[in-house]
C-alpha cells in the first residue's frame, strides 16, 4: 500500500515559517504580481484559501497554481 503525501498540508506549515515565507512570498510576487500584499498576507497559512484568491484574481486553474508551488518545493 503506497502512502500518499499531503503536500497541501505541508504548505500550510511552510507558510507559517518566517524564512520559508519570505522566499515563497518573493516567488508569489514575481509570479502573480497583481495580488496585493494584503491578499498575500491574509492567505498565509491557509493554502486552499490562497489558491482560491489566486484563481479569482488571475483566472488560472487550481492545478496550474498548485504546480507552481510544487516547483518551488523541489
Amino acid at each position: 500500500m503506497q502512502e500518499t503525501y499531503n503536500w497541501k498540508y505541508d504548505w500550510n506549515d511552510r507558510l507559517q515559517d518566517e524564512g520559508t515565507w519570505d522566499r515563497v512570498r518573493g516567488n508569489i510576487r514575481a509570479e502573480w504580481g497583481d495580488l496585493t500584499d494584503q491578499e498575500v498576507e491574509q492567505a498565509r497559512g491557509n493554502f486552499e484559501q490562497f489558491v482560491g484568491t489566486i484563481k479569482q484574481k488571475t483566472g488560472q486553474t487550481a492545478d496550474a497554481i498548485e504546480r507552481k508551488f510544487e516547483e518551488w518545493a523541489a
